[in-house]
């Protein structure tokens, strides 16, 4: 069965740190780029980081030096560390995984809630 589902999501304070998880299953992740996007109340999802099959990643401006993407293809699953947080990050975070052999195939998980806040 085909699944993309992340988790790690909660209530944080500003300054601090939380880690997501995307777990997949039903497809051989190491095919696919996986990436992180996210979306506020009120605006358009952005895409936050990805990286390749290769490893390697790419990170919006807004996130340099804070998050930190990586994935183990062994486990299927891909990761977000994300330190220093900032009210702003408040979103729901998405996981997307999209196929280096057909790029038309993509899949979406269902999203985690993310809450900087004191």
């Amino acid at each position: 069965q085909l699944q993309v589902v992340e988790s790690g999501g909660g209530l944080v304070q500003p300054g601090g740190s939380m880690r997501l998880s995307c777990a997949t299953s039903g497809f051989t992740m190491a095919n696919y780029a996986m990436a992180w996007f996210r979306q506020a109340p009120g605006k358009e999802r952005e895409g936050v980081s990805c990286i390749n099959s290769r490893a390697r990643t790419v990170y919006v401006d807004s996130v340099k030096g804070r998050f930190t993407i990586s994935r183990d293809n062994a486990k299927g699953t891909m990761y977000l560390q994300m330190n220093s947080l900032r009210p702003e990050d408040t979103a729901v975070y998405f996981c997307n995984a999209q196929s280096v052999i057909t790029p038309s195939t993509t899949y979406w998980g269902q999203g985690t809630q993310v809450t900087v806040s004191s």
